[in-house]
């Protein structure tokens, strides 16, 4: 088949398959505004859907409009956050709240560019809500869609390890021309990739262009580089992690109560941070807005930002 043709049938495979396979997910029903979108999309960075669906329903409950969002205080909206990670992003996307509520008369706009210049998104989740939220034909580009692309027209395992302009160049290429196809490619591939064309273990059998897959055509070759996941166990990250925990508990916290109960046996696994370790993770922490040090009482204090 010519390439042309080929584009065609990946369009109308992967969206057919898409209307009957799709996940019935709260931010993807048509009464689910802008707002509902941008913060599914701020959520699910690098965080998979099931975590995200519980925090996500409890924050929309609470906090149904940006102004809402923007009114509250940092440390409940860090203590909503959770366990989802990377907890900059909640006070990020109250900062986003705070200009939509000011700048934009509490709507999300509508366009990728003014999206863009709210605080904390970036190009990809620009992208993802002016074409979900907004029907704009933006080119998505997830890791999903990557490694779907790879897979089905460039024969190759994975992605590149990073983002290029050659798969930029071809996310636009596949793009189809319709603005409506175009919104209805980016959620179905996007799905197809999470759901099927997996990293781990492709289910290749209920692919619905398993037939015209360039990976598969090549004999399913070995990927290129060896992934390797990101390091969890004796980070900072893991530290921070679990010193948060303790606030959003606690609210306010002597730090040498933190020590103590983050180096207790179990509470870091078989990790013991030094002292070293331990310092500068609080000043990570303080550095980012996401506690307050109160070094003037009897004892140091941490706290949530107020």
């Amino acid at each position: 088949m010519s390439a042309p043709v080929i584009t065609s049938t990946l369009h109308r495979r992967i969206g057919d398959w898409f209307d009957v396979h799709g996940r019935a997910l709260p931010w993807r029903d048509p009464e689910c505004g802008p707002w509902g979108i941008l913060v599914s999309e701020v959520m699910l960075q690098q965080t998979p859907v099931v975590r995200v669906l519980p925090v996500w329903t409890a924050w929309m409950e609470r906090w149904p409009t940006p102004r809402d969002l923007a009114s509250e205080s940092p440390a409940e909206v860090i203590r909503a956050w959770g366990r989802l990670g990377y907890p900059r992003r909640a006070l990020r996307l109250q900062a986003a709240a705070a200009r939509i509520a000011g700048a934009h008369g509490n709507e999300v706009p509508d366009t990728a560019a003014e999206l863009l210049a709210l605080p904390g998104v970036g190009t990809y989740t620009a992208a993802a809500v002016a074409s979900f939220a907004f029907g704009r034909p933006e080119v998505v580009v997830d890791t999903n869609i990557r490694r779907a692309h790879a897979r089905m027209v460039s024969g190759r395992a994975l992605p590149e390890k990073s983002l290029t302009a050659a798969e930029m160049a071809l996310a636009r290429d596949l793009m189809p021309e319709d603005p409506l196809e175009a919104c209805r490619w980016n959620a179905s591939v996007m799905e197809l990739g999470a759901l099927v064309c997996t990293a781990r273990a492709p289910r290749c059998g209920q692919c619905p262009v398993a037939e015209v897959c360039a990976w598969r055509e090549a004999g399913m070759p070995a990927p290129h580089y060896t992934p390797t996941g990101q390091a969890w166990a004796g980070t900072d990250r893991q530290v921070r992690g679990a010193i948060m925990a303790l606030l959003r508990d606690s609210g306010q916290v002597a730090l040498r109560e933190i020590t103590e109960r983050t180096t207790a046996a179990g509470a870091l696994g078989a990790h013991r941070p030094d002292p070293a370790q331990f310092e500068r993770c609080v000043a990570g922490l303080v550095a980012d807005g996401l506690a307050s040090r109160d070094d003037e009482g009897p004892e140091p204090l941490l706290s949530l930002p107020g």
